[in-house]
């Protein structure tokens, strides 16, 4: 059985020091919000900052408010229900946050808001599927794998970028 080719690099941002890795055809696999430890994450995959060019010019891009929507093709591996909730995360726009309660009414699954937030604590592609922008029934900001201050960093970015108002704690 043919092992499949993977590689990873750091990502350097104004928000932190990420990693991400990508498949042999560039699909992005997984982002981390850390980059300590990353070389031990998938010890296969073969560090290589020309493989992660896109990610990381992306990242720049996002992180100077050039860009609001990422362009990479995604890859990610988890339960159905998660890649549901991974797939909606993915269509929340730049500069707006949504509530738990709120996605899991878009699955039809009203009651399912703490298997969203478990599918949302879960995504391994932080950042690009942006689980950031998720954020508690009382409009207070809930766990995220970079810690608050990162996601409270991150949607005042986006709402600094699109023009819109951030209102978490009024």
């Amino acid at each position: 059985m043919k092992t499949e080719k993977r590689y990873w690099a750091p990502i350097e941002s104004k928000f932190g020091d990420f990693a991400a890795w990508v498949d042999g055809e560039g699909r992005l696999l997984r982002f981390n919000l850390r980059s300590k430890g990353a070389a031990h994450i998938d010890p296969l995959a073969e560090k290589n900052d020309k493989a992660l060019r896109d990610v990381q010019k992306q990242v720049a891009q996002y992180d100077n408010g050039k860009r609001q929507d990422f362009d990479l093709e995604l890859a990610w591996e988890g339960p159905p229900f998660h890649q549901k909730v991974w797939a909606l995360l993915t269509k929340i726009p730049f500069g707006v946050t949504t509530t738990y309660g709120a996605l899991a009414a878009r699955l039809g699954k009203p009651q399912a808001s703490r298997a969203v937030g478990a599918a949302n604590g879960a995504n391994p592609i932080a950042l690009v599927v942006p689980c950031h922008r998720v954020i508690g029934s009382n409009s207070k900001l809930t766990g995220f794998g970079g810690g608050l201050p990162m996601k409270q960093a991150l949607l005042e970015h986006e709402a600094r970028v699109s023009g819109k108002r951030l209102d978490l704690f009024g």
